[in-house]
This record gives structure tokens, C-alpha cells and sequence, in this order.
């Protein structure tokens, strides 16, 4: 079967359009690339909203809409789930990464926190929606087992389903010894 070709855009709302263009393409880098201002027939109602498109290096968006009726607002945005096992990540180089964490501070935020995770390093940032952000490098080292991880994908569900929960992260096997 034939895989997606990329990812064309991942979408999201906002409460304050401003605001989050503020942190996406003045502290993050991410550039504005297309504003679509529409109204549509939606959910049995006439629905008017802004939709924003922030480039990222492969040619997808992160979008975001917002709602120019309070009444639709109050419907379609909802809270964003205050736990870092939902968010967003973005695959950076080194230099991305350095310069997004510089940002955030020069910004006057901080990142939220730095995984080391072995195979990748990450660091976490909430956006003004509450959405958490995680610019991840991979370790150049990591490529070189894609093939085996692929191959064993099932196998290792199938295996931590079954109750053993042994690690399998060889990278921080590596780092503690």
C-alpha cells in the first residue's frame, strides 16, 4: 500500500489568533505561510473563521483556526489536556533545536523541560493555547537500527502487551554504563 506522501498540515484552535501567530513565527521561526479568511456551512450552521498556516521544512503547516462568533469559539475550542503525553512534536537539527531553546529564553519563557531520551534529545515548550511543543533531535546514531526496530514493531508490542515491560532502549543502556 502506497504511504502518505508528507504531512500537509496538522490543525488546531486558538482563542487568540494574534497570540499564537506571536509565538509560532516571532519566537519559534515558524513563518506565516497562508492566511485563508472564510465562512462555510458547517454542522448546520453559517460559520465564519480564520485559518493560519505556519511553514515547517518538508512543506507541511501547523494550522490553526479561530472563530469570529464567540458562540462558535465556546463550541469548537476546547481546553487543551494539561498533560506533556499530548502534545506535538517537530523533527529539528541540532542547530534548530539550539536556536528554538534560545529563543524561548530570549523570549522570556522557558521550555517546559529537556528529555534526554537516548535515541533522541527533546526539548518542550507550551504554546498561549496549552498545547505542549516538542522539538526533537535524533541521535545520528538511531538511523542505523530503523530496519531492526521496523521488523520488530509487533513482536515488541505484542511482548510489553503481555505484561513484560523490560526496557528496549538500547541508547540509554549505552549511557549508563
Amino acid at each position: 500500500m502506497k504511504l502518505p506522501q508528507r504531512l500537509h498540515h496538522t490543525a488546531y484552535v486558538t482563542k487568540d489568533m494574534e497570540a499564537t501567530r506571536h509565538f509560532y513565527e516571532d519566537i519559534l521561526g515558524l513563518p506565516l505561510v497562508a492566511t485563508w479568511c472564510e465562512s462555510d456551512m458547517l454542522f448546520g450552521k453559517e460559520r465564519t473563521y480564520c485559518h493560519c498556516f505556519f511553514g515547517i521544512g518538508d512543506g507541511g503547516a501547523l494550522a490553526f483556526f479561530q472563530f469570529a462568533n464567540k458562540e462558535d469559539e465556546e463550541l469548537f475550542v476546547p481546553d487543551m489536556p494539561q498533560t506533556p503525553f499530548v502534545h506535538l512534536a517537530l523533527a529539528v537539527d541540532e542547530e534548530f533545536q539550539a536556536e528554538v531553546e534560545k529563543r524561548i529564553k530570549d523570549a522570556g519563557l522557558e521550555a517546559t523541560y529537556v528529555l534526554e531520551h537516548g535515541y533522541c534529545r527533546s526539548v518542550y515548550v507550551v504554546d498561549p493555547n496549552g498545547m505542549t511543543v516538542e522539538f526533537t533531535c535524533d541521535d545520528p546514531r538511531a538511523a542505523a537500527g530503523d530496519a531492526e526496530r521496523r521488523a520488530n514493531a509487533h513482536a515488541e508490542l505484542k511482548r510489553w502487551l503481555a505484561g513484560d515491560w523490560t526496557s528496549n532502549n538500547t541508547f540509554r543502556s549505552q549511557e549508563a554504563a
